[in-house]
């Protein structure tokens, strides 16, 4: 078994904490949703009832699962033919962009039906997005980390998984305790997003 050169396995480490921020930064947005649709539900969807306004704001988390696989597929593909961090740069930005649309998207009472629909095709992306960092970083990880600590430097995309979703929930407790109900559905909710993009 070769031993790393301290420089060589610096090396490593750098490529593992540059894949692992990009999946940080995925599932964070991704878990955002979830954990501040209960505020921007009523920003999205016509005024009424807020278990019909909460229904459809999940049923759009929903839809996000549905393009995980494409973009497993669609950025595998691009990753073996672009490389791998050409691909994980992709994911992320599309990630933000969806952020971004979500952030400055109007609500339903200034731009009718466009404002779910907008927030539909944001999802679409960070689905699109999601199912791509998680396949190709898995792959990235094992393949930059030294011989002999795949497993360890591999397990990384999972500690940042959950660790993009502990951040979401601290941030939505944080927002709480400095922003009144009102704040945080008016336009509080948006901060998450744009701190993501």
């Amino acid at each position: 078994m070769a031993v790393l050169a301290p420089s060589g396995e610096r090396r490593v480490i750098g490529n593992v904490v540059r894949g692992s921020i990009g999946n940080l930064i995925e599932w964070y947005d991704w878990y955002a949703y979830a954990a501040f649709s209960i505020y921007f539900a009523s920003t999205f969807f016509p005024s009424g009832d807020q278990t019909a306004q909460l229904l459809n704001s999940s049923g759009i988390f929903a839809v996000g699962f549905l393009m995980r696989p494409l973009g497993g597929y669609v950025l595998g593909r691009f990753a073996d033919r672009y490389g791998r961090r050409n691909a994980l740069t992709l994911s992320v930005m599309l990630m933000a962009l969806g952020s971004l649309m979500i952030t400055f998207t109007p609500g339903y009472a200034s731009i009718g039906v466009a404002s779910p629909v907008v927030l539909v095709v944001a999802r679409l992306l960070q689905g699109l997005s999601v199912g791509g960092e998680y396949s190709t970083s898995a792959t990235y990880l094992s393949e930059v980390a030294s011989q002999g600590k795949r497993g360890f430097y591999s397990s990384f995309q999972y500690v940042t998984l959950i660790s993009g979703q502990l951040i979401a929930l601290g941030l939505q407790i944080i927002l709480q305790q400095v922003l009144t109900d009102q704040q945080l559905t008016t336009w509080g909710w948006r901060v998450a997003f744009g701190v993501g993009a």
